[in-house]
């Protein structure tokens, strides 16, 4: 009896540090309903501590998914309804190499064709996208996150119809608000 007792205030001490030591999590707070990501901090911790950096800050607030293409991705987190794009923060560093794929769901960082050039902007794969990986020969684009409800909102978001709107294609003809993006733990 004494042994069982032992195992099971051991297990509970686990689960409890399991539990203080979680992965962040948010919550993107959009028009089209509320989409929550695990963040993984171990494989990408540059790339989530930028993420949480700007959802602290209330940077997401009031953007726009501005990108969108159905069967592929959404992107947003740089633009406000007018297509302004907000200033930033110096970019980071490239973590593509992590062990994360680009697959249905997950969460990853949008940059220019310079691979150190991330700011704010992510994108939400539609599918599997094995072509924006990184390889021994090649820059990815880094997988920092997975969607764990909500992706239903996302699969809405990504049939949404778009156009071009100034200077940018595949723009939502109906802006998609990113009302916010909540730290959750």
């Amino acid at each position: 009896m004494f042994n069982v007792k032992k195992l099971a205030f051991g297990a509970a001490m686990l689960a409890a540090s399991a539990v203080c030591f979680a992965a962040p999590k948010v919550e993107i707070v959009t028009s089209e309903g509320n989409i929550v990501v695990n963040l993984n901090e171990k494989a990408a911790p540059t790339t989530v501590a930028n993420f949480v950096k700007y959802a602290k800050e209330g940077f997401y607030n009031g953007t726009i998914f501005h990108r969108v293409i159905n069967n592929f991705m959404i992107q947003g987190g740089g633009f406000d309804r007018n297509l302004h794009q907000k200033s930033t923060h110096a970019p980071i560093k490239l973590e593509d190499k992590n062990g994360l794929k680009n697959t249905v769901g997950t969460i990853a960082m949008a940059r220019t064709t310079n691979p150190d050039s991330a700011t704010s902007q992510f994108f939400i794969n539609l599918k599997d996208n094995d072509f924006l990986n990184g390889t021994s020969t090649k820059d990815g684009y880094a997988v920092f996150g997975e969607v764990v409800t909500g992706m239903d909102v996302v699969r809405k978001i990504g049939r949404a119809p778009t156009g071009s709107k100034g200077f940018m294609d595949d723009v939502p003809v109906r802006p998609v608000i990113i009302e916010s993006v909540k730290v959750l733990k």
